[in-house]
């Protein structure tokens, strides 16, 4: 039955696709693309639990704050730790995205970005934050999915293309195929775990403790996953161990390579388990295909070189990769009524307008 209204708000809302993730949070706005990209930080106050900073501010606070602020990330391996938190955070990028725009439009329909492998109560509370943060109808969609349609994917045809969705909290590995996902892997390893690999191996090698923002800023620079043409070194800044004294000490991309190999390896094996479970008809398919690598982690120096190593086809990193997934919930508003077999459970809207 034809409702007027709800055609008004289809046609005015500010629709926004968000790809909600553990190290970064963006937001694409129908027909504008991506208009937010900022840190998944939230700075709160400890004994209130009241947020006093978000995004890109509360990021600046790592490590420097006084003893009644914490700056922390509400979600872990892709899923919500924090509700509370994660509704403030989705709130204020929302009312961000709002303020963009110079007339005031109806509450918005969003779709969110949510891993592959979630279980019903992780799609829950990510459904639920979303609608309590203002938005007037959610909707969820598996982040492989979004993602292989931000990077252009065939997923709609009857051949094969896959893709390597590399986050902060998790990589998804997907192969497609008649608009569905044929086989999948979600894995809680990705560029977090790499920091870590980073952390753990200065600290075995030279006795220096380093933070979490070095280790990336290390992984960013000269991290690699493959031999480079020319490799580098980089200046490292921690408290040495043993003195307690601030050190630096000189790191080589050899070094990173082999610090950050555990979970380069693990990714890679997980690429090769889902090839392994793929039909023939489906993989000969990719043999001319390729595998397209997208998210923050396929950035990553060598990475494709490594992964083309191994599974002995063309392996290519999708355009702007970090924003695949936002990109791709965002083409889904646009066309909502085609899409509306690629969303997954819970995508229900709400009465809030």
């Amino acid at each position: 039955m034809f409702r007027p209204l709800d055609w008004l708000l289809g046609v005015f809302s500010l629709d926004i696709g968000i790809d909600l993730g553990t190290a970064n949070t963006l937001v694409a706005i129908r027909d504008k693309g991506i208009v937010i990209n900022e840190p998944s930080w939230v700075a709160i106050n400890k004994r209130t639990r009241r947020p006093l900073a978000i995004g890109a501010e509360a990021r600046e606070m790592v490590g420097r704050t006084p003893g009644d602020i914490v700056a922390i990330r509400p979600l872990r391996d892709g899923v919500i730790s924090e509700f509370e938190i994660t509704e403030a955070m989705l709130k204020y990028f929302i009312d961000k995205a709002h303020e963009q725009m110079l007339v005031p439009f109806p509450r918005p329909r969003v779709v969110v970005g949510v891993p592959s492998g979630v279980t019903e109560v992780e799609k829950r509370a990510v459904y639920d934050a979303t609608i309590s943060a203002g938005a007037r109808e959610a909707y969820l969609i598996e982040e492989p999915m979004a993602a292989a349609i931000g990077s252009g994917l065939p997923i709609i045809e009857s051949r094969g293309s896959m893709i390597v969705d590399i986050g902060g909290g998790t990589t998804e590995v997907a192969v497609f195929a008649m608009g569905g996902i044929v086989v999948s892997r979600s894995i809680r390893v990705a560029g977090d775990e790499m920091d870590e690999d980073i952390i753990g191996y200065i600290r075995n090698k030279y006795n220096l403790l380093i933070g979490e923002r070095m280790a990336e800023r290390s992984k960013i620079a000269i991290g690699s996953a493959f031999p480079l043409p020319e490799e580098k070194t980089m200046s490292i800044r921690g408290r040495n161990l043993i003195t307690g004294l601030p050190q630096v000490v000189e790191v080589s991309s050899i070094e990173l390579r082999e610090a950050m190999s555990p979970s380069i390896n693990i990714i890679v094996d997980t690429v090769l388990d889902a090839l392994d479970e793929t039909p023939p008809e489906l993989v000969s398919d990719l043999i001319e295909t390729g595998v397209c690598l997208a998210g923050g982690g396929a950035l990553i120096q060598g990475l494709a070189d490594r992964l083309e190593d191994a599974v002995k086809m063309r392996v290519w990193v999708a355009e702007d990769a970090m924003t695949c997934v936002a990109r791709g919930a965002g083409r889904v508003l646009e066309d909502l009524d085609n899409y509306q077999r690629v969303l997954v459970g819970l995508h229900r809207g709400s009465t809030r307008h």
